[in-house]
């Protein structure tokens, strides 16, 4: 929850100006507010980043106040759509179900569900981390094409906390994500605490073929160094 729409305008141009180099093969994608995504649509359109929604309803229509369809967010332009975040399972309610209902109803509209799973910090001090992931991936992947889909592994307790998951133990966990799919080409992004100063390791990784970033995307020119990692 970042950014009236005059602050997401000045953020794209002042971020652009910082892809110039960047490598033909980075796909990039801003995840917006619903507020933001009109205006960021008509500035995108065309260019080479893709906008993405941060949820959306199972539903095509009806009375669910305060949520937003998969035909609402197409017909702007938005092309993926962030279901699942640790945020929304936190603090609003969101189940593996629901998860999948709103990854089925983004696939039959054309939108491209990026899945977030991860475990929290006493789950993983339990030693539950594999048993917590296999479960999300296989409850929230029923009747789910693996041909239109991006998953991220955002282990819950190196978000914000100040922990950080070690590039190589998230490597394992997205290589055990990668074991549960049918379509072994699936992209699988990681996600907690991404910085410049550890994209680099972090993409260096054989399982992950990207980056789910939060806190450090709302910079400019710290963004466009996590794009353009080496």
């Amino acid at each position: 929850m970042h950014k009236t729409q005059r602050e997401a305008l000045e953020f794209l141009q002042d971020f652009k100006s910082h892809l110039e180099e960047t490598p033909d093969d980075r796909e990039v994608v801003l995840c917006a507010p619903f507020t933001a995504l009109a205006v960021l649509s008509k500035t995108l359109h065309g260019g080479r980043i893709r906008l993405g929604a941060q949820n959306v309803h199972w539903e095509k229509s009806g009375a669910y106040t305060g949520e937003i369809s998969a035909d609402m967010l197409t017909e702007i332009g938005v092309h993926y759509v962030v279901i699942g975040h640790s945020e929304r399972r936190q603090y609003f309610g969101e189940t593996d179900e629901t998860v999948n209902l709103r990854v089925i109803s983004a696939q039959k509209q054309g939108l491209i569900p990026i899945i977030c799973v991860g475990e929290s910090k006493a789950q993983r001090d339990a030693g539950e981390t594999e048993k917590v992931i296999i479960k999300q991936i296989q409850a929230g992947l029923v009747n789910v094409d693996q041909k239109n889909l991006v998953i991220a592994y955002e282990p819950i307790w190196a978000i914000g906390t100040g922990e950080t998951c070690e590039s190589e133990e998230a490597n394992r966990v997205i290589g055990l994500i990668r074991q549960q799919l049918d379509n072994p080409e699936v992209t699988i992004q990681y996600g907690g605490s991404v910085k410049p100063d550890n994209i680099d390791e972090i993409m260096a990784q054989s399982q992950i073929n990207g980056a789910l970033v939060g806190g450090a995307s709302l910079d400019p020119a710290v963004f466009a160094r996590i794009v353009n990692y080496r």
